[in-house]
């Protein structure tokens, strides 16, 4: 399940930039969910563990990636760790639901982030209430950002 606690979280990796750069492993690139979420929300492929073909940039390493394409990749290969995902933008947000229904992972946001029109799952751990759309969480997360 998606975990996400809102607002200032001192544990959280906040610099998610930093740490990926010295923490990713080349396999985590070539995961399946990494190249379908990198194609997703960087319109970029991945051509090996550490190429990827960016419209824009051109062949990048991994380090060049955007920040919420980086932490999703962080949250789902270290779910024991707490990431601020405000570096994610709202293109973000299905991924991170995704993730959840793998396993248990929990976020750190300091801003509301769109989770769709959808009914969801999201367990907010300042209330320990588990919300179901967008207007139960924004009702609680307004609390918190």
């Amino acid at each position: 399940m998606l975990h996400i606690v809102f607002g200032r979280l001192p544990e959280a990796v906040f610099n998610t930039a930093v740490y990926f750069k010295n923490s990713y492993e080349d396999s985590w690139i070539t995961d399946d969910f990494a190249k379908r979420a990198i194609l997703d929300v960087d319109k970029s492929v991945v051509l090996g563990n550490g190429v990827i073909d960016s419209p824009v940039l051109g062949k990048i390493a991994p380090n060049s990636l955007p920040g919420g394409v980086k932490t999703l990749i962080l949250i789902k290969n270290e779910p024991e760790r707490i990431f601020n995902a405000s570096t994610c933008g709202d293109n973000c947000a299905k991924w991170l639901l995704e993730i959840g229904r793998l396993q248990d992972i929990t976020i750190n946001l300091r801003h509301i982030m769109d989770f769709g029109s959808e009914p969801f799952a999201i367990h907010i751990v300042n209330t320990d209430a588990v919300v179901h759309n967008m207007r139960e969480m924004v009702l609680i997360a307004g609390r918190y950002v």
